[in-house]
């Protein structure tokens, strides 16, 4: 069942919900300095220009969102709003004006957002995502196929920081969509326009925000998301800046070994009856006092040798040399 983001930032309606967010964002350490190294990235001009650096604005936002526990990464991009103010915070919260916009706030065709994105891994592979949990469906309750707001919003997020970071249309709603137009698209009109229309009008999408707002306004999400795993650039990242490769879990490995363990006695007792093969002590070992004898490890499996032929051919042996 996906955990329920029972968020401390829920305020009294007319409160800056976003804002008591972003705080609560800034008490958890880790949530605090991620969100400041894409602010930063995201904001910092490249020298000589006006721009941001929007590779480093991209990768910093895909940072924040992989390692920031969802309480405070989903708190922040989907507090609820009852105001502009509020409203304005929300919209702004992944710095629009570097994330996805141009110098110019001229909107590119969404059939080429959609084709350039299939030429990056990562980007094909979440957009692949969202097509596939925020699927919209109206036979069930929360308006997704799949029936999960929690993998919805995953999903939506994962597109954050790729080249089809979606956002808030306005400051007085919590509508979406990608920046982009269908203007030049000739013949395919129709499929630029089905792909706007899955951030603009899909229930399912639309639920799911609005779920983070009213929490127990859906049903319980059946379904548990698949954990984080950070794109390979993140990856890379840890690496370089750690300079060591990645430790192993130590407790898988040695509940590993204790099964692999386990598995060899079993198969080792199996083999003698049941029984352990264990190394007697000195005083129990097989000696001439004691060769028949059947209380020992060792004269267990000595028992069965001929010992009277033996016993008699030295017998007649010390015979022989005291007649000679």
């Amino acid at each position: 069942m996906f955990a329920p983001l029972v968020p401390s930032f829920r305020l009294p309606d007319g409160e800056n919900q976003c804002l008591k967010a972003a705080q609560d964002c800034g008490l958890y350490e880790k949530c605090g300095a991620l969100r400041s190294e894409y602010v930063l990235a995201c904001t910092k001009p490249v020298p000589g220009t006006i721009r941001c650096n929007q590779y480093k604005c991209h990768r910093a936002l895909r940072r924040f969102l992989e390692r920031v526990p969802e309480e405070y990464s989903l708190g922040v991009l989907f507090c609820p709003c009852t105001n502009t103010l509020c409203g304005e915070r929300r919209r702004k919260t992944i710095v629009p004006s570097c994330s996805y916009q141009d110098a110019e706030s001229l909107q590119p065709n969404c059939l080429h957002q959609q084709s350039f994105c299939r030429r990056d891994d990562l980007c094909r592979s979440r957009l692949a995502d969202f097509l596939s949990n925020c699927q919209p469906s109206h036979l069930t309750a929360s308006g997704c196929l799949k029936d999960s707001t929690g993998l919805c919003l995953r999903a939506y997020a994962g597109l954050i920081g790729t080249i089809v970071t979606p956002n808030y249309i306005s400051n007085s709603s919590a509508d979406v969509s990608l920046w982009c137009n269908c203007e030049g698209s000739g013949n395919q009109w129709q499929e630029c326009l089905r792909l706007q229309r899955l951030f603009t009008h899909n229930s399912c999408l639309r639920n799911s925000i609005s779920w983070m707002g009213n929490i127990g306004s859906l049903p319980s999400d059946p379904t548990q998301p698949p954990a984080p795993r950070p794109s390979p650039l993140v990856q890379k990242d840890e690496l370089l800046s750690s300079n060591r490769l990645p430790e192993l879990n130590n407790d898988v490995v040695e509940s590993e070994e204790d099964e692999e363990l386990t598995q060899t006695v079993e198969e080792e007792e199996s083999d003698k009856g049941g029984q352990f093969d264990v190394i007697p002590l000195y005083s129990e070992r097989a000696t001439v006092s004691n060769l028949g004898s059947s209380g020992t490890g060792g004269a267990a499996s000595l028992s069965t040798s001929p010992t009277k032929p033996v016993l008699l051919f030295l017998l007649l042996l010390t015979a022989a040399l005291s007649w000679g």
